[in-house]
């Protein structure tokens, strides 16, 4: 397989928490570097509204020029109030999103050498999101069997060696500074991304940039936790993004941070992980 150069960016929260500054030096960071993908997994909106979709749509639209895209709802993105229990169905919840950036909320994307999976997580106020805390309130992901049989098939049906990369919204690891986990059910879950053989998850949601490897049995599967862009960083951290090249040998990940100095993101912690054979797939 080819090495894929892949851009990973979450939260851009567009509307009043967005940067301007920072978006600008995102949009023209992805213009120069060409990136093989780019990955946005959620949270494109802080509050669903039509003017918040526009500008994320326009970003999109011109990263598209450069790089393939994927991108995933956030909880942001999902107008929950319209259907609290999911009482009026689930279409109504991304009606907005749909009307502005895709119809599909669990796109796949395929370039040579890797397979990338998006998975929506974010389904707004339903019993299996509920917790006993008020503040979980249409905060908490969830994933249930058949999407993560979704993913199996979609992998399935890829080549041999194909790099697999998930992209979803919620984060199911522990943030350092949060203590939380956003998905419900992460052990399970985890474990089903590890037996279909997973590369690399990429998530956001913590508002706290971070580079995990979960071991399992068999092998590991690394997770990419992408900052926000906005004024909305856990514990006032700046603003980053994550660049990651993937080769038939390993995963490398580059957390770049926002420097007010340099009026732009540079690159700052990085880690490297051998990959596993998926030729038995």
């Amino acid at each position: 397989m080819p090495s894929i150069r892949l851009f990973h960016v979450s939260d851009l929260h567009f509307g009043r928490p967005a940067v301007p500054e920072q978006i600008d030096a995102i949009e023209e960071h992805i213009q120069a570097e060409r990136y093989d993908i780019v990955a946005i997994s959620g949270d494109v909106s802080q509050r669903a509204r039509a003017g918040e979709f526009q500008r994320a749509s326009s970003f999109i639209r011109d990263a598209r020029k450069v790089s393939k895209v994927i991108c995933v709802p956030g909880n942001h993105d999902v107008a929950w109030w319209r259907s609290p229990l999911h009482l009026r169905g689930s279409d109504t919840m991304y009606e907005p999103y749909r009307r502005y950036l895709d119809h599909e909320l669990e796109p796949v994307l395929r370039t040579p050498g890797c397979t990338v999976v998006g998975l929506n997580t974010s389904q707004g106020v339903h019993a299996r999101t509920l917790t006993w805390n008020v503040r979980d309130l249409s905060i908490i992901g969830d994933l249930r069997r058949s999407q993560v049989e979704h993913a199996r098939h979609e992998f399935e049906a890829s080549p041999s060696g194909d790099a697999r990369v998930i992209v979803m919204h919620h984060n199911p690891v522990k943030g350092e500074l949060s203590q939380r986990h956003g998905l419900k059910h992460t052990k399970q879950i985890l474990g089903a991304f590890a037996a279909m053989d997973v590369d690399i998850v990429l998530c956001g949601h913590d508002h706290q940039e971070a580079i995990h490897y979960v071991e399992h049995t068999r092998e590991g599967t690394v997770i990419s936790t992408a900052g926000t862009v906005s004024n909305r960083s856990r514990g006032g951290r700046p603003s980053s993004v994550n660049v990651i090249t993937i080769t038939p040998d390993e995963i490398c990940i580059v957390t770049h941070i926002w420097s007010t100095a340099d009026h732009n993101f540079v690159p700052g912690p990085s880690e490297c992980f051998a990959r596993s054979s998926h030729d038995s797939a």
